[in-house]
């Protein structure tokens, strides 16, 4: 929800201008590591009164991605249950991801009418390829951590009762180790993926805008509000 997102973003700035932190690790708290964007939570609007998916993004979310991304330090996930929409792109914009062998990732944008946004629309063609990022972005459907592996979507799997310990192990690994040396990685490999990632995030903010006057959107959205399938017109 709002305030969750700016408490988020506010974390990762911190940390990443803390010279006591040496490797950070993100995870959740119960079921699901980020089921995506609350729909429910009162979302700013436009003066025509559309929802303001582009303000939410530029304000809330961008910030996120692009502080984990440029991050002068390693980024672990530990993804335990869901990692869904926005979620997904909190996941992917670590450098190393595990996963609890019962967590999934869904690309869930598609399933209310929207578009992929957060930076997935670079950050899972980066890691798979155009085939499997298309698939994902367009039929909606959940990958279990197994296939994610096997994908190169992450980096491991583990059996759920294990990954807490993993996670916590490799983030000490990290955090003894030439965290210089990974901040310059982390810029090489931002260069050459991610030099566009300032305007792809503006882009994707810009047809999510586009989307949320959709009745696609609406219906999307009612839709999952009254937990049936929605009957979307590609209007």
């Amino acid at each position: 929800n709002t305030q969750f997102g700016f408490d988020l973003r506010d974390a990762v700035q911190a940390t990443g201008e803390d010279p006591g932190v040496r490797a950070v690790l993100i995870t959740g708290a119960g079921r699901a590591f980020s089921s995506g964007a609350d729909l429910k939570d009162p979302a700013p609007q436009t003066p025509t009164g559309e929802v303001n998916l582009h303000r939410v993004l530029t304000e809330r979310y961008h910030p996120i991605i692009t502080g984990l991304r440029r991050m002068p330090k390693p980024v672990v996930a530990a993804v335990n249950g869901a990692a869904a929409g926005i979620g997904l792109s909190l996941a992917l914009a670590c450098d190393l991801i595990l996963a609890a062998e019962s967590s999934y990732f869904l690309l869930a944008f598609v399933n209310i009418g929207l578009v992929p946004d957060g930076g997935s629309s670079m950050l899972v063609p980066a890691r798979v390829g155009f085939t499997r990022a298309i698939q994902m972005a367009m039929l909606g459907e959940r990958i279990p951590a197994a296939q994610a592996v096997d994908w190169g979507l992450i980096n491991q799997a583990w059996p759920d009762d294990d990954l807490a310990a993993q996670a916590d192990a490799l983030a000490a690994r990290l955090a003894e180790g030439p965290t210089s040396s990974y901040a310059g990685t982390k810029r090489q490999l931002n260069n050459w993926l991610f030099r566009q990632m300032d305007g792809q995030l503006e882009f994707e903010a810009g047809i999510q805008q586009e989307m949320a006057g959709s009745h696609d959107f609406a219906e999307g959205v009612m839709a999952f509000g009254e937990k049936r399938p929605p009957q979307f017109t590609g209007r």
